[in-house]
């Protein structure tokens, strides 16, 4: 097994785990409790999974074609830099609409920071007639 052979395989190996990590965050989109888990399950796996993909095909083609893909560079680029920004802003989104959190959440720091004490107390006298 000579050298290239050996890179194509690892190049192999990236794209088997980006697909295997993409598979795993569609499991936990479906079975996760609140927006602000899935969100993190679509970011962080989703994110990690289309790099490794993308940097999989980058290396391959790079070494058995000799070609360098600046598609594939600004792809991993524009992933990198926009998917997390995207899944913060769902969450903060998500958050100022005041979505609840799943019950095993623990404290919600922000909500005295974020919300007057008139919201809260309306908030609260709407959950209590619940």
């Amino acid at each position: 097994m000579n050298v290239n052979q050996l890179i194509e395989l690892m190049a192999a190996l990236l794209i088997l785990f980006g697909s295997i990590v993409s598979v795993i965050s569609a499991f936990g989109m479906i079975r996760l409790p609140d927006v602000y888990t899935r969100s993190h399950a679509a970011t962080k796996s989703a994110t990690l999974s289309v790099l490794c993909v993308l940097f999989g095909a980058f290396v391959y083609f790079w070494i058995h074609d000799g070609y360098v893909s600046i598609r594939l560079i600004l792809g991993i680029i524009f992933v990198f830099i926009t998917a997390p920004v995207a899944g913060h802003l769902v969450c903060r989104a998500a958050y100022r609409s005041r979505v609840p959190l799943a019950e095993g959440s623990g404290n919600d720091a922000l909500k005295s920071v974020l919300f007057d004490d008139e919201e809260l107390r309306v908030k609260s006298e709407i959950e209590q007639l619940k």
